[in-house]
């Protein structure tokens, strides 16, 4: 979708007349404002965008082809938005160095953040949001194995789905999901942390196209 920069139809717009002198600003009349740039995070102002379960759990390869298309129209949405926010590398580093959390942040999905971190050496610990807000409660506790387990006989449902068969909460789900997918050849914790240039370095390694000529080599 474009933006059009033209006045909308039926607006009112002064013409000069045939003959008749152009139009002119009246002594004192301020000019138009430039629109002011963002200050706070963008994406707080985006809810619809950033909070869709869908954007924060990409739908599988055996999803529906709608589904596929809006995951790809919520990405193009929320980057962009990521690209126009002045905390976009703020927002980053603390992604990839500090909190390994869900969703789209900083310009970058859960899973590109995972090959940041490879690339980089850094192990961060997912948050026990469950132990932290008490979600569990008088449920029982959830295996890894078992987790896994059900996964893998029930592929294509949903997570919210997988949590009610586990009887957990969805962090709890999303938790153990993570930590499978980061185990195979995890980096040893660093004691220094990467600067932010070499951050932004490891993510443009990871999200630029890969050039045509290399795409099909073996």
């Amino acid at each position: 979708m474009t933006t059009s920069l033209a006045p909308r139809t039926g607006s009112t717009a002064p013409v000069a007349r045939p003959g008749s002198a152009a139009p002119v600003a009246r002594p004192g009349s301020a000019a138009p404002a430039a629109p002011a740039r963002p200050t706070g995070p963008v994406c707080a102002a985006l809810p619809r965008v950033f909070q869709d379960p869908l954007l924060e759990e990409p739908p599988a390869t055996g999803a529906p082809a709608e589904d596929r298309r809006r995951y790809a129209a919520l990405v193009t949405g929320a980057q962009d938005a990521c690209q126009a926010c002045p905390l976009v590398l703020d927002c980053l580093y603390r992604a990839v160095v500090e909190h390994d959390v869900a969703g789209y942040v900083g310009g970058t999905t859960a899973r590109q953040r995972v090959e940041i971190r490879r690339l980089l050496g850094v192990v961060v610990q997912p948050e026990d949001f469950d132990t932290l807000a008490g979600v569990l409660g008088g449920s029982r506790p959830v295996d890894h194995d078992e987790v896994l387990r059900v996964r893998a006989a029930h592929p294509d449902e949903t997570l919210e789905v997988l949590a009610v068969r586990l009887g957990c909460s969805l962090s709890t789900v999303k938790r153990h999901l993570r930590r499978e997918r980061d185990q195979p050849s995890v980096p040893r914790p660093v004691a220094v942390r990467p600067s932010r240039r070499q951050v932004l370095e490891a993510t443009l390694a990871v999200t630029r196209p890969a050039p045509r000529g290399h795409q099909h080599a073996a």
